[in-house]
């Protein structure tokens, strides 16, 4: 931990990407996603596990295309702990 932030661990941030739940509602696979936005499936992988560090506006706007959501369909923030 660092910062004396406890809420963190490791990942500096409580961002978490609910990706995987808005895929399945939809019936649809990350490769297929990553096909229709035009985003790689390892930037998408990333995303998905909570391994991001960021987000380009561009790929949050792609993904929200395809998948006919709203940026906060995807992200939320867990409660400090």
């Amino acid at each position: 931990m660092t910062g004396g932030d406890t809420d963190t661990g490791t990942t500096g941030h409580r961002i978490v990407c609910r990706l995987d739940a808005v895929l399945a509602d939809r019936g649809m696979t990350l490769a297929e996603l990553a096909d229709r936005a035009g985003v790689s499936v390892v930037n998408l992988s990333v995303l998905k596990n909570d391994r991001a560090r960021a987000v380009r506006f561009s790929t949050l706007t792609a993904v929200c295309d395809v998948l006919a959501c709203r940026p906060g369909d995807l992200l939320d923030i867990a409660p400090r702990g």
